[in-house]
């Protein structure tokens, strides 16, 4: 039986992508980056601090990491807990240690709920990422735009008014997104959005509001995906991390600097006895001399005025 000739034939059968979002592109064909000091890799370290309420919401689904019982669930809750308290600080030992920037995803009520914390971040520099206003304030397909509207807002003054200055940056809870999440940030002024994980450099987005940029926030080399979700050990993590170092590094020799992201979570690699292999692998990455330890606004900054 022979098709029809239209059958092939519809408005999106293009070379590229299917909708308007932003364009298809090859990462080894674009326009090199330089980053300072010619080094091959930028090295980019998010820490999360997040605030997961006791009691989970009750919208259609729930965040990863969220409590689990019917009962009010303290182990969990003390747990997420621990690495604001305990874990996060470890972190911070080494970073200082090392000489390493860090950015963190922050939600809203830790910057209002635990001060001595958000000092400890603004001394060292970090860069804060909004990160909404909780982990129980979940964004989702279908869900209504005014309420999805202020609860943007409702995170950005509150994280403004506890640190006295507006992010630039987003990282969705639960890195979920509606339909209009980003034209929502764009009319916010946020400059760059966290979801995306479909590349190793930032792209341009196009939305109604304007544009925004999508940076490489990484889910493979996240510690609690790798450790927790999918059980590996310590050793496991530090030799992928090395892995994809090695490649990004020899990539970024012959097609430009590249970014290693590293995405930490205080109550997974905080852990007393998992501190050490992130201790370990960013002894190995900064000992190479080959790396720019950099914020995202940082290494935003350059990509767009080198595009």
């Amino acid at each position: 039986m022979s098709l029809p000739d239209d059958y092939l034939k519809y408005p999106h059968r293009r070379h590229g992508m299917d909708h308007d979002l932003y364009p298809w592109s090859n990462l080894f064909n674009r326009q090199p980056v330089t980053w300072p000091g010619d080094k091959s890799v930028a090295l980019w370290i998010t820490v999360a601090l997040e605030f997961f309420p006791l009691t989970p919401n009750e919208g259609p689904f729930r965040a990863p990491g969220h409590m689990v019982t019917p009962y009010p669930d303290y182990r969990t809750y003390t747990t997420r807990d621990y690495g604001n308290r305990v874990g996060v600080f470890r972190i911070m030992k080494v970073l200082d240690a090392l000489g390493v920037k860090a950015s963190t995803p922050m939600s809203a009520k830790i910057a209002e709920r635990y001060p001595a914390l958000l000092d400890a971040v603004q001394k060292r520099g970090w860069e804060i990422i909004a990160h909404g206003i909780d982990m129980n304030k979940i964004h989702y397909g279908g869900m209504d735009k005014g309420e999805e509207a202020q609860q943007i807002e409702d995170a950005l003054v509150m994280l403004e008014k506890s640190t006295g200055k507006k992010p630039t940056g987003w990282f969705s809870p639960a890195r979920s997104e509606s339909e209009n999440t980003l034209k929502l940030l764009a009319e916010h002024g946020i400059s760059y959005v966290c979801d995306w994980v479909n590349d190793d450099m930032p792209y341009g987005m196009t939305t109604e509001a304007g544009p925004i940029v999508a940076m490489p926030h990484t889910m493979e080399l996240d510690d609690r995906h790798l450790m927790v979700t999918l059980g590996q050990n310590e050793d496991t993590y530090r030799e992928q991390i090395l892995a994809a170092f090695d490649l990004l590094r020899t990539e970024g020799k012959t097609y430009g600097g590249r970014i290693l992201h590293l995405s930490l979570t205080p109550y997974v690699i905080g852990q007393p006895f998992r501190i050490h292999a992130l201790k370990a692998v960013l002894e190995e990455i900064m000992e190479s001399g080959d790396v720019w330890s950099a914020t995202p606004g940082e290494i935003l900054d350059l990509w767009q005025s080198q595009k």
